[in-house]
């Protein structure tokens, strides 16, 4: 799967996966407009929506109530590397849902593929390529 990036501006950066493009820029204060959400926050906004989706899904398969659901996620900043050091999701669970489901809810919460990314991280590999340099040199091109 390819995503293409392009550069629209100032310190604004796209993403485009499919039909859909994912706008970001940096706030005022790195320099950016504050224009839409910065990258790094979209990355986190990623764990936390899939979380939210795996959660949507479980009741909805059990048609169980979801008026009332809510997932918070958190997050500890190492002072030193400047990155989180731990990330905490907290599901507010629904008046009404079910005690036998509590465990299970969880269970599938953690099987967010974001999350298992990161738990899991894959190798990266960076390449640069100049004008004469073509695309078929690329790793799977």
């Amino acid at each position: 799967m390819d995503i293409e990036v392009t550069f629209p501006g100032g310190k604004r950066v796209d993403a485009t996966v499919g039909a859909f493009t994912l706008r970001t820029d940096q706030p005022a204060e790195l320099g950016g407009e504050g224009s839409a959400i910065a990258p790094f926050e979209a990355f986190l906004a990623s764990l936390a929506t899939c979380a939210g989706i795996y959660a949507l899904g479980f009741c909805q398969a059990r048609k169980l109530p979801t008026e009332g659901l809510k997932l918070t996620q958190r997050y500890e900043v190492d002072p030193e590397t400047k990155l989180p050091s731990m990330i905490s999701l907290t599901l507010q669970l629904p008046d009404g849902f079910p005690e036998m489901y509590r465990g299970a809810i969880v269970r599938a919460v953690e099987g967010c593929k974001v999350k298992r990314t990161i738990m899991a991280p894959p190798s990266f590999e960076v390449v640069a390529l100049s004008p004469k340099v073509s695309a078929a040199v690329l790793p799977g091109a």
